[in-house]
């Protein structure tokens, strides 16, 4: 149509142009006159349309130049609208960095002071071992010697922070998605063999260092389950906690004031004891755990020998959960009259015993699975969580995760003196 427009335009002038030669020339005048008022009639008419056509272009250019200004208005808007976002993340992200650096700063003056008070009773032993008479210099005999030897590699291990962190994943059943982790603490010693805990704990419990292990493990697991908590709120890690720990008067009540600050992790770190620890606690353990579960911490229960549980007990004392053996579990299965029962509870189905258990909040959760046999008989219990190496292997945390968590210089070396043989 645009391309049409001035040929229109040029008919338009010539018609015109004619129309006036015309006029004139049946009007009597000279055709010379008539030729030159027709051509003059083109030429202000082509003049005209030159005119007109500058005009719009001069219009249609600067409305043109308007617009790219108008963009550039809004570019530059936009560019500084940008940067005030980015310097306002830069100063949340610098605020939350600086609170998070006061938080974990917290947390580790807390944990130090927490160690410190535990490493009070050892100085006190240290102390008595000095002030008794040196009746030898030499220990009695190999077994003693060796005692010794292995004294001193955890007390080295603990000073020189090689106590490794490693977690088991604890699996839904069927869909077998990892829904918790159970924490286990490893020494090394300096040639970078790992200590199980079969080699060291009894030795370690009658010098009092489980403790100090144990704190160790606590803080590496609040830091872990910080990162967790970033990926999947719904993690959670079962960390062991002595009986030795919570009948301390020096080291619970500071474990308790720092859990009290840090209640958010209430949800995502669980406390656990052996079935022959919570049966033999005391009075004081008791009332200690009951402060724990005061804050939302709750409490597991594994080293299982008998599911024959008091259920009533275990409720009143904030148990949510009872990790039992695949192997336990299973020879408690009898088959009657073509039903499976289990032996101290032969009148219900097999299936049954953890509806049971969940009436009372707690949630079983079969431990030490190796196969896949195991795994079909432990659904036909109705058992909704799984662990073991079906599962995954405990693995120790990354190096570079661990030095995240590591505690400051110093944190244990200072509250853990150099052990002397006994007199």
């Amino acid at each position: 149509m645009r391309k049409l427009t001035p040929v229109l335009l040029m008919g338009t002038y010539l018609l015109l142009s004619a129309s006036l030669g015309a006029t004139l020339y049946n009007g009597a005048s000279e055709p010379a006159t008539a030729v030159a008022a027709m051509l003059g009639c083109l030429g202000v008419c082509v003049a005209f349309h030159v005119f007109v056509g500058q005009r719009l272009v001069e219009m249609r250019v600067t409305r043109d130049i308007e617009q790219v200004r108008e963009a550039h208005r809004l570019m530059v808007d936009a560019i500084d609208s940008t940067q005030k976002d980015m310097i306002e993340l830069a100063d949340r992200v610098q605020n939350q960095r600086t609170s998070r650096s006061e938080e974990l700063t917290s947390e580790v003056r807390m944990l130090e002071d927490l160690v410190k008070k535990l490493g009070e009773s050892i100085e006190d032993r240290l102390a008595e071992w000095q002030a008794a008479p040196a009746v030898m210099t030499q220990p009695r005999n190999a077994r003693e010697a060796q005692s010794l030897a292995l004294i001193e590699t955890i007390r080295e291990a603990l000073t020189q922070n090689r106590v490794d962190l490693y977690l088991q994943p604890v699996v839904s059943l069927p869909q077998r998605k990892t829904i918790f982790y159970e924490s286990f603490s490893r020494l090394r010693d300096v040639s970078g063999r790992v200590l199980m805990p079969a080699e060291y704990l009894n030795v370690a419990d009658a010098e009092g260092l489980v403790p100090s292990i144990d704190n160790l493990l606590l803080f590496r697991c609040v830091q872990i389950v910080r990162r967790l908590a970033k990926q999947d709120r719904r993690i959670g890690i079962f960390c062991n906690i002595s009986l030795t720990s919570l009948r301390d008067e020096t080291f619970f009540p500071q474990f308790l004031e720092f859990l009290n600050e840090n209640r958010d992790l209430a949800g995502a770190l669980i406390f656990e004891l052996g079935q022959d620890a919570f049966a033999s606690r005391g009075s004081v353990e008791a009332r200690n755990m009951a402060k724990l579960a005061d804050l939302g911490f709750r409490f597991s229960i594994d080293k299982v020998m008998s599911i024959d549980f008091d259920l009533q007990d275990l409720h009143r004392s904030d148990v949510r959960f009872v990790k039992v053996s695949a192997g336990i579990l299973l020879d408690q299965l009898l088959n009657i009259e073509g039903k499976p029962v289990l032996k101290f509870m032969k009148d219900i189905h097999a299936g049954d015993y953890a509806s049971l258990l969940a009436r009372y909040g707690i949630e079983v959760v079969a431990e030490k699975v190796e196969n896949e046999k195991q795994v079909v008989d432990i659904l036909d219990l109705e058992i909704g969580y799984a662990q073991g190496h079906l599962f995954g292997e405990p693995r120790a945390i990354k190096e570079q995760v661990l030095a995240e968590t590591d505690p400051p210089a110093g944190f244990i070396k200072s509250t853990l003196p150099q052990v002397r043989r006994r007199a």
